[in-house]
């Protein structure tokens, strides 16, 4: 895909316990609002997806919010964005970012970033769309799961040419480059 507008970032509702991950969210909703690119994400004001989305927005950029509807009730909803889109359930917040998006980046997470990437991962997988997936290793903190993906295709469960579709740096302009 060379052309896209919106990307879509997986983040923790944590900030981690090293100063880079927080940085590295920072660094990337800055980038994406210079590259004039919209940042869609979970709709968190907390952890590392307050910190992506207050970047972006300080640095003038749009900003959509996909939160669920239980998660506004516990408020941790973010509502100074551009734009907050609630959904029913998780469900159907990854499918309303799936369907916003042209481009996916997974920061630094715990099971929710895991689980709503893979699930884009997954989609990419079996052809349901075709656009960049890409993983920011800030840190090292996605060796661990690239060696699983490796161990996945040497076993014989995970072809090479779909673990092939999945970019992986360390720096976020590398990445949208890559894109």
């Amino acid at each position: 895909m060379s052309e896209f507008k919106r990307v879509g970032v997986f983040c923790g509702s944590s900030s981690g316990i090293r100063p880079q991950y927080s940085q590295t969210a920072d660094a990337v909703g800055r980038i994406l609002a210079e590259q004039r690119l919209t940042l869609v994400y979970g709709g968190g004001k907390v952890g590392l997806m307050g910190t992506l989305a207050n970047a972006a927005l300080a640095a003038g950029g749009e900003v959509i919010g996909v939160i669920p509807h239980a998660l506004m009730l516990k408020e941790v909803g973010h509502t100074g964005l551009t734009k907050l889109r609630i959904a029913n359930t998780m469900h159907e917040r990854k499918a309303l970012m799936a369907e916003l998006s042209d481009a996916f980046i997974a920061l630094p997470g715990g099971y929710g970033t895991l689980d709503e990437f893979c699930e884009i991962l997954t989609w990419a997988q079996l052809g349901l769309h075709n656009k960049p997936c890409g993983i920011l290793n800030v840190n090292g903190y996605y060796d661990p799961l690239l060696e699983l993906f490796q161990k996945s295709v040497a076993e014989g469960f995970l072809r090479k040419e779909h673990a092939d579709m999945l970019m992986v740096e360390s720096d976020p302009e590398k990445l949208l480059q890559q894109f």
